[in-house]
């Protein structure tokens, strides 16, 4: 495992821009793709998320169960650690796309704030325009309300079967969210019918640390990996000899069968990849994007959105200006993804040395 000396695992970095990157490919490519890497790369977050604060919590545990009031110093902890990554630019986010009066935001402002996009987003079955991707925020956001007490008041012994039954409990849910005829849109963005996906992160978490031998068999060769990817696509070729396509495959499958490629994806980064997977999972491009990859999920919605950036968007004016003086390049997708993408990062990179990293120097008052 190559790791800094505050056990930052260097690879999950590389992790976090392939995820970030899938979802930038879907998004930019909206116009003409019908793979959902958008949907992948989301459930890659959601399986590393839950990997990083099982295992964050748990070590936490082990520090504070003994101590008086260990509970309420460990809860403390995690909230305030939490709050510092992620609520500044969050709202930050929030309050220029309300004073620029970026629609839907001040209509839906409450929602976005609480961290209820998909809530919203369930009971009214209607997306919100350049905000749909927070729904996963506040998928991430909700689980953190009980996954302390969850890893806190559980047994190391008994953890295990709580996390199957979670995320069997997930599974099952999105059979009867489609089964009764709910939008599709039900199972894919409510809290609990994305739970499989953090109980899969939390036992790669559990045995980890406890467990070794078993987490090195399991992750100490990519096969499973390379397997697992096999096993994703044909499921997309299962998926389109549907006719609908929010089928059970789509809606219920999916997600089952993504979390488990995941699973395998990032344990073996855990362990360590080796060749040209190591290459660029370490390379500094990779790690840098996948340190700003919370910054570029979060802006690029912003930055541009097929179905709603309309003609006087900034990017969009701009794109038109590039093309009345270079009109070989209208009409590339290529080009056009190269741009939103370069100017995400950009975005991204500014709020990053500027904003994020100053304020994440806080976290290590709380380490």
């Amino acid at each position: 495992m190559h790791a800094t000396t505050k056990g930052h695992i260097i690879q999950l970095d590389g992790i976090r821009f392939i995820a970030v990157a899938l979802v930038l490919i879907d998004h930019f490519y909206s116009a003409v793709n019908i793979i959902p890497y958008g949907k992948l790369g989301v459930t890659i977050f959601f399986v590393l998320s839950g990997f990083l604060i099982s295992r964050i919590l748990l070590k936490s545990k082990e520090t504070y169960e003994p101590q008086p009031e260990g509970f309420k110093k460990y809860i403390r902890k995690f909230l305030i650690r939490r709050t510092i990554r992620i609520f500044p630019i969050y709202y930050l986010l929030l309050i220029v796309l309300f004073i620029l009066n970026v629609p839907p935001v001040r209509e839906k402002f409450a929602w976005l704030a609480l961290y209820g996009t998909n809530i919203y987003i369930a009971v009214y079955q209607t997306w919100l325009g350049s905000s749909d991707h927070l729904w996963s925020l506040a998928v991430e956001e909700q689980v953190y309300l009980f996954f302390p007490f969850l890893i806190f008041f559980v047994s190391r012994k008994n953890l295990i079967p709580w996390l199957a039954v979670m995320g069997a409990a997930s599974v099952l849910l999105r059979f009867y969210f489609y089964f009764s005829g709910k939008d599709w849109s039900v199972s894919y963005v409510t809290m609990p019918a994305c739970l499989d996906s953090f109980a899969l992160g939390g036992l790669m978490a559990w045995l980890q640390l406890y467990k070794k031998e078993v987490f090195l068999k399991l992750f100490d060769k990519t096969w499973p990996v390379v397997l697992a990817l096999i096993g994703w696509i044909l499921m997309q070729y299962w998926n389109k000899s549907y006719d609908n396509i929010h089928n059970v495959v789509d809606v219920v499958i999916d997600r089952l069968v993504s979390s488990i490629f995941s699973f395998f994806l990032i344990g073996r980064a855990v362990t360590g990849y080796g060749g040209a997977m190591k290459y660029f999972l370490e390379n500094p491009i990779s790690v840098y994007l996948g340190r700003i990859s919370y910054g570029i999920y979060l802006y690029h919605n912003f930055i541009y959105n097929h179905y709603h950036s309309g003609p006087n968007h900034p990017t969009v004016r701009l794109l038109h200006k590039i093309y009345r003086n270079i009109p070989s390049l209208e009409g590339s997708l290529t080009f056009e993804a190269c741009l939103f993408s370069l100017l995400t990062i950009a975005v991204a990179s500014l709020s990053w040395h500027f904003f994020e990293k100053p304020i994440n120097s806080l976290k290590d008052r709380y380490a």
